[in-house]
């Protein structure tokens, strides 16, 4: 039986792969732990495989590494991939930008054993920066999963503002999962360079959390995250703002029994327009010139939108399944990177349920 397993998404991570590697071979205080590292490469178009094989060729270590692909472009399936091919009753995720510390499996197991009834746990991320992030980043520095919520751990469930940890450096107990998360995840997370479906990661917790586990968080575990001089320009910025701001209804119809949802969509939709006209007459001076205001309004509007977005989405998935099943014709084609999903979807008002 293996106790830990730390799963990698790849994607195009030749150059990524050996320093992750290099830290993951040098972990110090695993010496009563049997662990695994189970790489799932998504696509890669670079030498990412090659990289592995290398790898896997003189390995010599008592941990074994494995490579398994998911041609399923999207977060959401490569974590799947990798919960399933992984023999560890703890898989810890890594994504190929991260750095864990060298005690980072060491602290994540033992935090296990403490917290029987924790379903997730994340920990510490510090950002690595290539160029000097902006002033003010702070304020928006979740969006890259930097997460710095103190020294002293404490449980998500207590606390009255629904935040989660994100789905990198997060330990996930696998019965946890076997027991909470369904077949098809209705977010599929990043595809490549689209950031349409993120959220994947928050909806995988949310359902973990509805079935009665406990989302911790851990100061004693900490990554390193590698952001690139790209991912702090404007546009990309952005991006990650709408993006974190598209999938915000269907976590929370999710979180709500069916007959809630009613009341509460028109209830965020009161609320949310309030926020994002408040913040626009506050702040307007600001939106041309600032970045983190920029990036604030953004979040504001798409959350705003997010029901009405998800309902397209929703849509168009059914027609395309339609569509395949020959049941209707073929229908005009919408632009949009949107992933295909047969599970139902709660983004809006599911009252079937």
């Amino acid at each position: 039986m293996i106790d830990f397993t730390v799963a990698i998404r790849a994607y195009n991570s030749a150059k990524n792969l050996p320093q992750i590697l290099g830290r993951l071979k040098n972990q110090v205080g695993i010496e009563e732990i049997d662990w695994e590292i189970v790489i799932v490469d998504n696509n890669s178009t670079d030498n990412t495989a090659q990289i592995v094989a290398n790898y896997q060729s003189n390995w010599g270590e008592k941990f074994p590494l494995k490579y398994f692909t998911e041609t399923r472009q999207g977060c959401a399936f490569a974590r799947k991939t990798a919960m399933e091919k992984a023999q560890g009753s703890l898989v810890g995720f890594i994504d190929d930008d991260n750095l864990p510390a060298l005690d980072w499996v060491a602290k994540a197991y033992a935090f296990s054993k403490s917290h029987p009834q924790a379903g997730a746990y994340g920990g510490q991320i510090h950002g690595e920066f290539e160029v000097e992030p902006p002033q003010n980043f702070q304020k928006i520095a979740v969006y890259l999963a930097i997460i710095e919520r103190g020294k002293k751990a404490f449980c998500y469930n207590e606390r009255k503002k629904k935040v989660l940890p994100p789905g990198a450096g997060t330990v996930v107990s696998k019965k946890a999962w076997l027991e909470s998360v369904p077949e098809n995840l209705f977010l599929t997370g990043t595809a490549g360079k689209s950031l349409a479906l993120k959220g994947e990661d928050m909806e995988v917790f949310t359902h973990i959390q509805n079935a009665g586990w406990e989302i911790w968080y851990n100061p004693e575990m900490h990554l390193h995250h590698k952001i690139s001089s790209a991912r702090l320009e404007q546009n990309y910025l952005l991006s990650l703002a709408r993006g974190s701001g598209l999938h915000r209804n269907h976590i929370r119809m999710i979180r709500l029994e069916p007959w809630q949802r009613p009341l509460a969509f028109f209830a965020y939709l009161v609320n949310d327009s309030w926020k994002a006209l408040f913040y626009f007459i506050k702040n307007y001076n600001l939106l041309k010139t600032d970045i983190v205001a920029a990036c604030e309004m953004t979040l504001l509007l798409s959350i705003l939108v997010s029901p009405f977005y998800l309902w397209k989405v929703q849509l168009y998935q059914e027609l395309k399944v339609r569509q395949e099943s020959h049941q209707i014709s073929p229908v005009a084609d919408m632009k949009g990177n949107v992933q295909e999903s047969r599970g139902k979807s709660l983004s809006l008002l599911n009252l079937s349920s």
